[in-house]
C-alpha cells in the first residue's frame, strides 16, 4: 500500500527544507538575483543550465529538462521513491513523520534503531580484524583459494566468525545485551544465550548510505545453513535492499544493474572491474528490491546460477519486474556455470561479450528444453506453449521476429502460429495505432498556447482577486487541473510533484519561468489581456466550427444552429 502523508504535513516539510540550502549539499550553486545556479548533475554539461528557485522553492534545468520540487531532487539525486525521499528529508531536518508525532515510543525506536547501527559497525570492525588473525587464518585460506585478493577483501569488509565470541568486547565498548539480540547478532534461546555467527566467512550487508543492517554468513565445510542472514529487525528488513546496495549509488552512468544470486558472485565481478552489481538476501526478488535495483539503472539483468534452481529463480524474477514495469534481460550463463564460476573461468572479456536475452527469448528457450522436437507430437506441444508464451508481446514487430523463430524450430506457419497466439494482422496494427494517438496528445500539449500558461503564472502568485480567473478558461484537460489545484490553495511545488511524467514537470516549470509583473495592478493587466485573448481564440474556434458545420445541418435544425452563431458572433464583437 502506497504511503499518503497529510497535504499541510508536505507543505510543513517544504517550507522548512530550503531548496537553495539541500541543494547546495550536492551541487556547488552561484547566486543570480533570487535564482541560484549551477552544473546540473542529472546530466553532462559544462555551461551551467541548471536553476535553483529561491521564491518558488523548485529547481529546473535547461539543458535535460529535469524539474521539480526539493522532494523531487533528493528523489533524483538519492534514487529513491516518494515516500524514502520524504522520510530522508524529515530525518535531516529532523521533523517527525505524521505518524509518530504522537507516538511516544518514536524515540526510544528511533534510538533502537541507529545503536544496532552502531552495534553492527562495530561488530563488522571486529569481524573484519579476526579475518587478519590467526583464529582467522581458515576462513582467510578459504576466500583467497576462492580467488579473492586483499583488496577486494577490505573493500566489502568481508570478516570471520571464528571461535571467539564478539560479545564482550562489544559490551565493553557500551552496547547492552537487549541491543546486541535486538541487532541479530546474539540469539536467545532456551535461557541461553551466544554469538549467532560462528564458524563462518562474514558478508556486511550495508544500505545505500553506509549503515550497516546485518551481515551474511558463509559456512566452513559442511556445516547447515550454507548461508545464514541476520533475521529482520527494527533496522533491517531483508525485502527492502540488497546485497552492494553503497557501491550502486557510488556507481555513476549505469546503463544496467546486474543481478545475482550470492555475495561471492558480487565479489568476484566486481573484483573484475564489473561494476552495477547486486545479490538479493537469501530470498527470492521482492517488488520493493525490484523497485530498488531500477533506481539505480533503466534496466535489470538477470544472472542466476545455469543450475535448475537459478533457471526457476530466473523465471520469477522476471515476472517481479515485468509486474513492476522494469525493463529486464537475462545473462543465459552457459554450461549451467554461476557467474563466479565464469568470469574465473573464461576471463573478464567473456563475461562482457556475453549478449543478454529478452524475458519472452529466455521462456521461449527454457520451454523448448522440454520438448523432444524430433517428433510431431513434441513439436506441437512446443508449438501450443511457445503460443501461450507470446501472448504476452505487444509489439508487432518483436512478435514478428519471435513468430518467425517459432515457426522454423516448429515447422507450423507463421499464419497458424498467428492464429494460436490469438492475433490477427488487423490486430497487430493497432499497438501501432496506439503509438499516433499517444504522440498527436503530446504534440498538443507541446504546442499549448503560451496565452494560458502565462494566465496560470499569473495565478500561481496568489495576488489575483478571488473570482478573478476561473478553472473554466481553460479547455485543455492539463491545464484545467493545474488551474483548479491553484484555486485550492496548492503551491507550484506541490503540483509538481502530483505530476505523473516528465513531460507534466516540463509544462510545470515553463509556467514557473514565465516573468509576471510584481505590482499587483501590472498582474491584474496581465490576466485580464490573455483572458481576453484566450476567450477571443476559444469564439474564433467556435465560429470556425459552426461555420464548417453549416452545410451539413438539417433543414429543420439550420434556424437553432443560425441563432447559435449570431450569439456567438456578438460575443466575439464584444471583446473586440
Amino acid at each position: 500500500m502506497a504511503v499518503r502523508f497529510p497535504s499541510a504535513w508536505l507543505d510543513a516539510l517544504r517550507e522548512r527544507a530550503d531548496i537553495v540550502q539541500i541543494v547546495s549539499s550536492y551541487v556547488p550553486l552561484k547566486k543570480n538575483g533570487h535564482r541560484y545556479v549551477g552544473l546540473c548533475p542529472f546530466h553532462n554539461e559544462k555551461t551551467p543550465s541548471f536553476n535553483v528557485d529561491s521564491q518558488k522553492q523548485l529547481y529546473h534545468c535547461f539543458g535535460c529538462k529535469a524539474s521539480g520540487s526539493v522532494i523531487q531532487f533528493i528523489m533524483e539525486i538519492e534514487r529513491l521513491d516518494f515516500p524514502e525521499a520524504v522520510a530522508h528529508l524529515a530525518e535531516l531536518l529532523h521533523m517527525p513523520l505524521p505518524e509518530m508525532q504522537n507516538d511516544p515510543d518514536y524515540e526510544r525506536r528511533r534510538t533502537l534503531k541507529e545503536r544496532i547501527y552502531l552495534a553492527n559497525q562495530a561488530a563488522a570492525r571486529l569481524y573484519h580484524q579476526m579475518l587478519w588473525e590467526p583464529q582467522g587464518e581458515a576462513i582467510l585460506s578459504y576466500l583467497q583459494r576462492r580467488g579473492l585478493s586483499d583488496t577486494v577483501i577490505r573493500r566489502f569488509g568481508i570478516g570471520a566468525a571464528t571461535g571467539a565470541s564478539i560479545t564482550k568486547p562489544l559490551l565493553d565498548q557500551g552496547f547492552t545485551m537487549e541491543e546486541l539480540t535486538s541487532a541479530g547478532l546474539l540469539y536467545q534461546r532456551e535461557g541461553r544465550t551466544g554469538d549467532m555467527f560462528r564458524s563462518r566467512a562474514i558478508f556486511p550487508i550495508i544500505d545505500a548510505y553506509g549503515n550497516v543492517l546485518g551481515f551474511g554468513g558463509r559456512a566452513m565445510g559442511e556445516a547447515q545453513p550454507k548461508y545464514l542472514n541476520t533475521s529482520d529487525t527494527p533496522a533491517f528488513n531483508k525485502r527492502y535492499t540488497v546485497f552492494a546496495a553503497n557501491l550502486l549509488r557510488k556507481a555513476k552512468g549505469l546503463t544496467r544493474v546486474i543481478l545475482v544470486e550470492g555475495y561471492m558472485d558480487v565479489v568476484a565481478l566486481a573484483q573484475f572491474g564489473v561494476e552495477g552489481v547486486a545479490a538479493t538476501l537469501g530470498t527470492a526478488l521482492t517488488p520493493e528490491q525490484a523497485r530498488m535495483l531500477s533506481r539505480y539503472a533503466p534496466e535489470v539483468w538477470l544472472a542466476y546460477d545455469g543450475d535448475s534452481a537459478g533457471q526457476h529463480a530466473i523465471l520469477r524474477g522476471l515476472s517481479v519486474l515485468e509486474a513492476e514495469n522494469i525493463p529486464c534481460r537475462v545473462l543465459d550463463l552457459p554450461g549451467g556455470l554461476d557467474p563466479d564460476e565464469y568470469i574465473r573461468q573464461q576471463g573478464v572479456d567473456a563475461f562482457y561479450a556475453l549478449r543478454p536475452i529478452s524475458g519472452v527469448t529466455y521462456r521461449l528457450r527454457r520451454e523448448k528444453e522440454g520438448f523432444d522436437l524430433s517428433n510431431e507430437e513434441g513439436r506441437t506441444a512446443y508449438a501450443k506453449a511457445g503460443a501461450s508464451i507470446l501472448k504476452t508481446v505487444r509489439e508487432p514487430v518483436e512478435l514478428e521476429n519471435y513468430v518467425k523463430q517459432l515457426s522454423f524450430e516448429t515447422g507450423f506457419s507463421r499464419e497458424v502460429l498467428l492464429e494460436q497466439i490469438g492475433v490477427t494482422p488487423r490486430q497487430q496494427k493497432l499497438p501501432q495505432a496506439k503509438r499516433e494517438a499517444l504522440r498527436n496528445q503530446i504534440n498538443e500539449v507541446n504546442s499549448t498556447d503560451m496565452t494560458a500558461l502565462t494566465l496560470l503564472a499569473a495565478l500561481a502568485t496568489g495576488r489575483l482577486p478571488a473570482g478573478a480567473v476561473s478553472a473554466d478558461e481553460f479547455l485543455n484537460p492539463q491545464l484545467h487541473a493545474i488551474a483548479e489545484a491553484l484555486l485550492r490553495g496548492q503551491n507550484m511545488a506541490s503540483i509538481m510533484e502530483s505530476q505523473p511524467d516528465a513531460q507534466g514537470r516540463a509544462l510545470i516549470a515553463t509556467i514557473t519561468e514565465i516573468q509576471t509583473p510584481a505590482d499587483d495592478a501590472g498582474l491584474r493587466q496581465m490576466a485580464q489581456e490573455c483572458l481576453h485573448r484566450m476567450r477571443r481564440e476559444q469564439l474564433d474556434a467556435e465560429l470556425e466550427e459552426i461555420t464548417r458545420s453549416l452545410p451539413n445541418v438539417p433543414e429543420s435544425e439550420r434556424a437553432a444552429v443560425h441563432q447559435q452563431l449570431m450569439r456567438v458572433m456578438q460575443q466575439r464583437k464584444d471583446l473586440d
